[in-house]
C-alpha cells in the first residue's frame, strides 16, 4: 500500500479509471493543458526513450502510458512533488517502465544521458518575472506558474541537450509566446513541425497552444485544424471529450 501524506489524496485518471494519481491541495494538481500536451506530442509505441521535464506530480507520464510502451523518465526539481509522483508510478505498478528523478533542468543531470531521448516534452511556467509580477502565497503555485526556477529558454535548451538527432520535442503554452517559442527553436536547432492553437469556444480567442518540433529537423510547419474545448453550452465537444475522457 502506497503511503498518503497529510492533505494527500487519490484521485482517479479522467481518461481511465484503472490509474490513479497522489494530488494535494497544498500544491499544484495538474491541469487540461497536461492532459492536451500527452495526447498532443508524438510517440514511439512499442520502444525507445521519453522525458518530461518539470513533471510535477508525474501527470504527463502516467498518461504517456497509456499509449506507448517505451520507457518513461520525468525531472522534477521539488522534492515534495518528486516524492508524489514516484509515489503515483508505485501506485499504479509502473516502476518498470517510469522512472522519476529529483533534479534541475537548468543542469545537466548525471542520470540522463545527453542526444539519448526520442521525444522530450514540457509543461512550463507560463509567465515572465519582472518588477511587477504577483506571487501566489503558496510557493507550489507561484513555481508552477511564473518563471522563478526557470524561465523558456531554460526549458527549450534542456530540450536540446536530451533529444536525440531528429527526436521530437512538444510543449503546451500561451499564444502570446508563440514567437519567443519559435525563435528559442530555432536557436537551439529545433525546427518548429507541427502547431496546434486550442480555444475555450469557437466564438474567442485562442489560450493555448501546443507546438512541436524536430532536433536538426528540415523547415516546414504544419498549423493543425483548431481545437475547441467547449460548445455554446458549456459541454465538452466531442474532440475535446474524447481527448480528456479517452477515446
Amino acid at each position: 500500500m502506497v503511503k498518503l501524506y497529510e492533505n494527500e489524496r487519490i484521485d482517479y485518471l479522467v481518461s481511465n479509471q484503472n490509474k490513479s494519481i497522489i494530488q494535494s491541495s497544498e500544491v499544484f494538481s495538474y491541469s487540461l493543458d497536461a492532459v492536451l500536451l500527452a495526447n498532443f506530442v508524438y510517440l514511439p509505441i512499442k520502444r525507445g526513450s521519453l522525458l518530461d521535464l518539470g513533471t510535477g506530480n508525474g501527470i504527463i507520464p502516467l498518461l504517456l502510458a497509456e499509449r506507448t510502451k517505451a520507457n518513461i523518465t520525468g525531472l522534477e526539481i521539488q522534492p515534495r512533488l518528486a516524492d508524489m509522483a514516484r509515489r503515483s508510478v508505485q501506485l499504479n505498478d509502473l516502476m518498470g517502465q517510469i522512472n522519476i528523478i529529483e533534479g534541475d533542468l537548468k543542469e545537466h543531470h548525471p542520470h540522463l544521458q545527453q542526444s539519448h531521448f526520442d521525444v522530450v516534452t514540457c509543461n512550463p511556467p507560463y509567465f515572465k518575472v519582472n518588477g511587477n509580477s504577483e506571487f501566489n502565497d503558496n510557493e507550489y503555485f507561484t513555481i508552477a506558474r511564473h518563471e522563478v526556477k526557470c524561465t523558456l529558454e531554460d526549458v527549450i535548451k534542456a530540450m536540446k541537450r536530451y533529444v536525440k538527432p531528429g527526436g521530437k520535442v512538444a510543449i503546451v503554452h500561451r499564444p502570446e509566446r508563440l514567437v519567443d517559442l519559435i525563435s528559442l527553436f530555432r536557436t537551439y536547432q529545433i525546427e518548429p513541425k507541427r502547431l496546434r492553437f486550442v480555444y475555450p469556444k469557437r466564438d474567442k480567442e485562442a489560450n493555448t497552444l501546443l507546438i512541436e518540433g524536430v532536433r536538426d529537423g528540415n523547415a516546414g510547419l504544419n498549423v493543425l485544424s483548431p481545437l475547441y474545448i467547449y460548445e455554446e453550452d458549456n459541454t465538452y465537444t466531442k474532440e475535446a471529450k474524447a481527448i480528456i475522457y479517452g477515446r
